[in-house]
C-alpha cells in the first residue's frame, strides 16, 4: 500500500526572472503534494513553467518564493536529491552503453566494477540485452531512450523527473517506450513527475494530471485519473478516459487561445 505522506511538496514555489523588458512571472505561487510511489504528469502550453518546476525541485534553480520539500526535509535548493531526465538522451558518445548506464552510480561514488554489476542485469531485463558493450551512435533513438531512463533509475533516489522523454520518438515507437517504463515504474516503486504535451500519454501513464496555464505559470486544475492498474492500452478508447482527455483538451484550448491574445496585445 502506498504512503500517504508526500514524498514530494512544492510549496507555494514561485519564480520571477529580471529581463531587458523588466520583472517576468514565470510562475506563480504554485504547490504539490506527491506522495511516495504515485506517477504524476504535469501538462500545459510552451512556456507555462513546466521546465522551470523541474529545475526548482533538482535544485538548478532557487526559487524566488516557496521551498521544496522531499521527504519532509527542505530541499530547496540542493542538488542530488533527484533523478532528472530531459527530452534529449544524452549518452557519452565515448562510453559503452553498459557504461553510460553507470555513470549516475559512479558520481554517488559506488565503485565502477560494482556499479557495472549492479546494471549489467537489468540492461538484460529491460531490453538491451546484447547492447550492452556498444557505442550509443549503434543504436535506435528508442534504444537510446531506454538506456537513458536506466540510468536515470540507477541514480539512488526515489524521486524521477521526466522532462518530455518520449518527445522526440515516432509515434509506434512511443506506445511501445510508454509500456516499458510503466513496467519499470511497476518493479521499482518510484516516484514519478512527468512532463509531457501529450494528453492521451499523460492521462495512460498517470495516477493524476496537473494542468497548468501560462502568464504566469500556474496549476489551473488537478485531475485524478481512476483507471484501473494494471493499464490496458484499449482503455484510451473507454467513455471514461475520452471524457477525462477531453477535459485537458478544453482546458488547454482556453489556455492557447489567452496566450495568443496576450501575445498579439504585447
Amino acid at each position: 500500500m502506498l504512503s500517504s505522506a508526500p514524498k514530494l511538496c512544492v510549496d507555494d514555489v514561485s519564480m520571477t526572472f529580471k529581463t531587458s523588458a523588466g520583472v517576468f512571472h514565470a510562475l506563480a505561487p504554485v504547490t504539490l503534494s506527491i506522495p511516495q510511489g504515485r506517477f504524476v504528469s504535469l501538462i500545459g502550453p510552451s512556456g507555462c513553467g513546466k521546465s522551470t518546476i523541474f529545475n526548482i525541485i533538482a535544485g538548478l534553480l532557487e526559487p524566488t518564493g516557496g521551498r521544496v520539500m522531499i521527504d519532509g526535509a527542505d530541499a530547496t535548493g540542493t542538488i542530488g536529491r533527484v533523478g532528472y531526465m530531459l527530452q534529449k538522451d544524452l549518452l557519452l558518445p565515448w562510453r559503452t552503453v553498459l557504461d553510460n548506464t553507470v555513470l549516475g552510480m559512479e558520481i554517488q561514488g559506488v565503485p565502477l566494477r560494482e556499479a557495472r554489476a549492479r546494471s549489467l542485469p537489468l540492461l538484460q531485463r529491460y531490453g538491451l540485452a546484447g547492447f550492452e558493450y556498444l557505442y550509443p551512435n549503434a543504436l535506435s533513438g528508442g534504444m537510446r531512450q531506454r538506456a537513458a531512463l536506466l540510468r536515470t533509475l540507477l541514480f539512488d533516489t526515489d524521486l524521477i523527473l521526466l522532462d518530455e522523454p518520449f518527445g522526440a520518438l515516432d509515434a509506434q515507437t512511443k506506445l511501445q517506450m510508454q509500456e516499458w517504463l510503466m513496467q519499470l515504474w511497476s518493479d521499482f516503486g518510484k516516484t514519478v513527475l512527468f512532463v509531457t504535451h501529450d494528453v492521451e500519454e499523460a492521462i495512460y501513464l498517470s495516477d493524476e494530471v496537473h494542468v497548468m496555464g501560462t502568464r504566469p505559470g500556474r496549476i489551473i486544475a488537478t485531475i485524478p485519473i481512476p483507471l484501473p492498474r494494471p493499464r490496458l492500452r484499449m482503455s484510451s478508447l473507454t467513455a471514461e478516459f475520452v471524457a477525462i482527455k477531453q477535459r485537458c483538451l478544453a482546458m488547454l484550448t482556453v489556455e492557447g487561445a489567452a496566450q495568443e491574445t496576450m501575445n498579439q496585445a504585447a
